[in-house]
């Protein structure tokens, strides 16, 4: 039940202390609330923590205009994109869905592999036994569909999610989000503002071109008429974490064989002939925080901030590079981090707006038998440092550091 995660005394400690009063951003509507836009980490089933850290912001009044993510942010990005309009609480909506949702059930692959996983993730005996025992299943598995797992189910249950609540296609995506608040203003002029956009960022890996993509911004280039198809189908290309999930496939890519395509060129920097199919895998292997993707580049100072949400621990220690596995390990660890961080280091005003939840401390990003209890200690962890975070930040501060 979500009330596990809204009424334990933790939360209801937490939401009393949320500070009162406080700006965090200069775009207003007419019932106070005070809107960003946000980002959030990728991290397989960590991304609870996201629901806890989303829930805590909007019990202080904050509202979230623009969003984005990879992977786990991905999902808890389309969750909120689309279960609601924009000035709407989605965190409890998306707590329901996952308290009705046996998240195991998304590893879906036979038996025996989800057996093998289970085993892994929690460490038990005989590991080795069952491993030799189903080998050729495994090889078989992954020479002909490079995945154990088809995630056809992760993508069947988003679609469900996003179709009670009528969103079928990006069209019904697009039209939800073009329904800005009501009597949005400037908190300094008193001004009605009209000019805002409620952007939406999915990122994926396009390994086939070997393209960072950002959806929908760049649907047109895979689909013929992209406003068609389900959301739920970006977000299973931004969640296909490589060998656990098959691939995300598109086949029949619009203007096959073109060699001087200027969509490709403008939006993916290929200049090559366009593939007939493409695989994704999860976009973390390339930015898992994609704090950058609404960044103004005529930099000045913003109406609202960029809030980010990061689940990772990443870069507090140094790797061990051994043995085979562990630089194995190192080495996707820095594809995953390295471009997030060179734009944090070019751009440090940045790290005032960045909560750091640090869930991979404690829990198993891909433990998706996880216990209940372990759910609610996620759940409370995002909330805590939501809250935490909160009543660090300061708006002004951040305003003047951005006039430098």
């Amino acid at each position: 039940m979500s009330t596990n995660f809204t009424q334990n005394q933790t939360i209801l400690d937490l939401v009393d202390q949320i500070p009162t009063g406080k700006e965090y951003s200069d775009i207003l509507d007419a019932e106070g609330n005070q809107y960003i836009d946000l980002v959030q980490e990728g991290g397989g089933v960590l991304g609870i923590a996201l629901v806890g850290y989303t829930y805590i912001l909007e019990k202080a009044g904050i509202r979230f205009m623009s969003l984005a993510g990879t992977s786990a942010g991905a999902i808890n990005t389309m969750m909120m994109a689309g279960l609601g309009k924009i000035q709407e609480e989605k965190s409890e909506k998306i707590l329901a869905i996952l308290s009705n949702q046996n998240l195991f059930d998304l590893v879906d692959g036979h038996h025996s592999v989800r057996k093998i996983i289970n085993k892994a993730i929690k460490k038990e005996k005989g590991l080795v036994w069952i491993l030799i025992w189903n080998a050729r299943r495994i090889f078989n598995t992954m020479k002909k569909k490079l995945g154990l797992n088809p995630g056809s189910y992760f993508e069947s249950w988003i679609t469900k999610e996003l179709s009670q609540n009528n969103i079928n296609t990006l069209h019904d995506l697009f039209e939800l989000r073009k329904i800005l608040p009501s009597c949005l203003k400037h908190r300094e002029t008193n001004t009605k503002v009209t000019d805002i956009e409620a952007r939406l960022a999915i990122i994926t890996s396009d390994i086939t071109t070997h393209t960072k993509t950002v959806f929908p911004k760049m649907a047109k280039l895979y689909w013929e008429n992209p406003e068609t198809i389900s959301p739920s189908i970006l977000v299973r290309a931004s969640m296909s974490i490589p060998y656990f999930f098959e691939p995300f496939i598109v086949n029949d890519i619009p203007d096959e064989g073109d060699i001087h395509n200027s969509d490709w060129k403008d939006y993916a920097s290929y200049s090559g002939p366009v593939p007939p199919s493409v695989k994704f895998v999860d976009g973390g292997m390339l930015s898992n925080f994609p704090i950058n993707v609404f960044h103004r580049e005529d930099g000045g100072v913003p109406r609202m901030p960029t809030f980010g949400a990061r689940l990772s621990t990443f870069r507090e220690d140094f790797s061990t590079t051994d043995s085979t596995m562990s630089m194995s390990m190192a080495m996707i660890s820095t594809m995953r981090q390295i471009h997030d961080y060179d734009f944090l280091l070019r751009n440090p005003d940045y790290k005032q707006l960045i909560c750091r939840i640090g869930a991979d401390k404690d829990f198993n990003w891909l433990d998706f038998k996880m216990s209940e209890d372990d759910k609610v200690n996620l759940f409370n962890l995002g909330a805590k440092e939501a809250v935490k975070f909160l009543n660090t930040f300061n708006w002004q501060v951040y305003k003047e550091t951005r006039q430098l």
